[in-house]
């Protein structure tokens, strides 16, 4: 029916003392601060600065003979992928677990196998890092500190030199991360679920570098056990079935290799067993601390001094002394922040003391998980044999940036942040001594950025006049730009060839030591092309004593030649029945044998791989050199089968 004209509209019938309540709008969002203004485009400006220096040169790369040499050949099988085989025939792996080349064997799938694409992926897993721990720090200690974190880390040269690299800790370092940020959510509300996600984290770093994974758990735990907003069984409970999670995700790849066949996988190296345990335990860990009295005999594991060996010539005090973090063969790689990280630590500690801060209170959890971090490792490393390898320092470095971006914000109205500002200016020209010819300007123009912190500084505390309008942030911008100006000039050296080469070891600066490119020169290239041509069905073009004999070729050519003696050459593969084998049923016609290891007396006469060549010089033919290079004075060329022993 029509409603008449001017008649109101009937309204349903209402208590008389019901009122009608307009519907909800949401809240409006609350206003943008100056920090949250500011910290995008900071955040974007060092994230860009820290792509730059880790990509920079990036098509002047070189392949790294050991790591390059098991990518080309992961990309030839699922089976070579998930063992990181060194070879493509399957032969033997590396000397540690593959997880941490699993990155760059996927690049070379998509890409192509080429010296840049080995490095991407660790200058990309290196500007994650800086991302992620501005989120952790910010967290922690707000905006600026979460920004000074991620400059810090930054300018660390430790940080670029793994983002050049093709070494295990670029990709450990940020699954490291990974854990961390999921212990602090975990912690906020006490979520076993998102704790056991970190537990996921740290399995997966193991495979990168194995029981140095380890080594970051009693930071997280210690995080969650006392941050966590949960009764204390609750949380004891929650922290081991995290840890099951961990020791499960990180066993998985050594209980697949244990239960797979010897036949049906490659040989593990730097064992004499073939055994997963005596790779991960015995060789990549007790060794390492045999300065400590720790011995690997009886774990199935090579035992020898070539750690010791290999950190000669890397820079002063690179010996196993408790020391060496502090000589300045690491810690012109890493500590440049010491004093200020100190000062994090410690003063923020004393501070949360004098408030009597409740458990779970945010401030006491960053510090408790910043804090362990940084002894643990700090203690692992000065104990444990690094080799010289400044690469290893890259889950100090994280721990470093951190502490110093908090003790820094929190300390800014502070008398004691000068006085330690002025100690690390003094420590990072101390450091500098060792290298006096190496960018000599820097440290007096740090010196001269001091004095005109120190001048503006003194004219703030001044009353009246223009001095008044001297912003205290200015005197404290000054006075760290002074500070990291040196370590910011070693790590932009990075972009000069000189003195960091994408692909090598993660040094940058000075005692950058570069890797020559495995290239197939003229000889070997004639030596190739009689092999290929004389293969005859074999598996292996030939055998060659150690990896460095086989890189080139399988580099250049992914060519199948079997490494005898792994990477020490003291491995006891291949075992001299299975090499017997290996000729009589043609898998393996021919033997390259460097002049040198059959003189008497020779080194190779005592290891493993001796008894193979002498075998060979013995029972098999030896070639023409005329037949492939007249001009080959280094080698001798054996040809092995039933028709040509004697």
């Amino acid at each position: 029916m029509p409603i008449p004209a001017g008649r109101p509209l009937l309204r349903p019938h209402l208590p008389p003392t019901a009122t009608v309540t307009p519907p909800a709008t949401p809240p409006a969002p609350p206003p943008a601060t100056r920090a949250d203004r500011y910290e995008r485009p900071v955040l974007a400006a060092i994230a860009v600065l820290a792509a730059v220096l880790c990509l920079w040169g990036l098509e002047h790369s070189t392949y790294h003979a050991f790591y390059a040499s098991a990518v080309r050949s992961m990309t030839d099988s699922p089976s070579d992928f998930f063992y990181g085989s060194f070879d493509p025939a399957g032969s033997i792996t590396l000397d540690k677990l593959p997880g941490f080349l699993w990155p760059q064997a996927l690049a070379a799938l998509l890409f192509g196998f080429h010296p840049w694409v080995l490095v991407l992926p660790q200058a990309l897993e290196m500007v994650g890092c800086v991302l992620l721990l501005h989120l952790l720090v910010r967290r922690w200690a707000g905006v600026p500190a979460g920004l000074l974190a991620a400059a810090f880390l930054t300018l660390t040269p430790v940080t670029v030199g793994l983002g050049r690299s093709v070494t295990e800790d670029a990709p450990f370092v940020l699954l490291l991360l990974l854990a961390a940020e999921a212990t602090w959510r975990a912690a906020e509300k006490a979520r076993p679920r998102t704790l056991l996600l970190a537990g996921v984290w740290v399995g997966l770093a193991f495979q990168c570098k194995m029981l140095e994974a380890w080594a970051v758990l009693p930071a997280l735990a210690a995080t969650y056990l006392v941050a966590a907003p949960a009764a204390p069984r609750r949380r004891i409970g929650h922290v081991a079935l995290a840890g099951a999670v961990t020791v499960a995700v990180s066993a998985s790849w050594m209980l697949v290799a244990a239960l797979t066949p010897a036949g049906a996988r490659p040989y593990l190296d730097g064992t004499t067993d073939d055994s997963p345990f005596a790779l991960v335990v015995g060789y990549n860990f007790l060794t390492r601390f045999h300065a400590v009295g720790m011995d690997a005999a009886g774990t199935g594991s090579i035992v020898t001094s070539r750690a010791v060996r290999a950190g000669a010539g890397l820079g002063p005090g690179m010996g196993d002394g408790v020391g060496k973090m502090f000589s300045p063969g690491l810690a012109t790689q890493t500590g440049w922040l010491y004093p200020l990280a100190a000062l994090g630590l410690v003063g923020g500690l004393l501070a949360l003391r004098r408030r009597r801060v409740p458990r779970t209170d945010r401030l006491l959890a960053g510090h408790v998980l910043w804090g362990v971090w940084l002894v643990t490792f700090f203690a692992v490393f000065s104990f444990g044999s690094v080799t010289g390898h400044t690469y290893y320092m890259g889950v100090v470095a994280v721990a470093m940036a951190a502490l110093a971006a908090a003790g820094v914000v929190q300390a800014r109205r502070s008398r004691a942040l000068a006085a330690v500002i002025a100690v690390n200016l003094v420590w990072c020209a101390a450091l500098t001594l060792w290298y006096p010819r190496f960018q000599p300007w820097s440290v007096p123009c740090a010196a001269v950025l001091g004095l005109f912190a120190l001048l503006l500084a003194e004219l703030r505390r001044r009353s009246g006049g223009a001095a008044r309008r001297i912003r205290p942030r200015a005197a404290l911008a000054t006075a760290l730009a002074a500070v990291l100006l040196v370590p910011a000039v070693w790590t932009a050296s990075a972009l000069s060839l000189r003195y960091n080469q994408p692909g090598s070891f993660g040094r940058v600066g000075p005692t950058s030591t570069g890797t020559a490119s495995a290239t197939l020169g003229p000889q070997r290239l004639r030596l190739l092309a009689y092999l290929t041509a004389h293969r005859d069905g074999a598996r292996y073009l030939a055998a060659v004593p150690g990896w460095q004999s086989a890189a080139p070729y399988v580099i250049a050519a992914d060519a199948s030649l079997l490494p005898m003696g792994g990477f020490t050459g003291r491995v006891p593969y291949p075992a001299p029945a299975a090499f017997r084998k290996l000729v009589d049923t043609g898998r393996l016609h021919y033997v390259l044998v460097p002049r040198a290891d059959l003189r008497p007396g020779a080194l190779a006469a005592a290891r493993p791989v001796g008894v193979l060549l002498r075998w060979t010089a013995t029972h098999c033919a030896l070639v023409p050199p005329a037949a492939y290079d007249p001009g080959d004075r280094i080698r001798l060329l054996y040809h092995c089968g039933p028709a040509h022993q004697g």
